[in-house]
């Protein structure tokens, strides 16, 4: 069977993530979103012109 993309969440009294990391990827989808919002905004401008 193929490995799952989707984890199980942890269970109760598991160990989180160090913050860092958790941080790390608050951070990056962060940046990714407003990249993506970026790029769509002056790809519709340009359709516009």
């Amino acid at each position: 069977m193929a490995a799952s993309i989707i984890e199980p969440p942890p269970e109760a009294g598991a160990p989180r993530e160090a913050l860092w990391k958790r941080l790390a990827w608050f951070a990056g989808l962060a940046i990714a979103s407003v990249l993506a919002t970026a790029t769509v905004a002056y790809l519709l401008k340009a359709l516009l012109r």
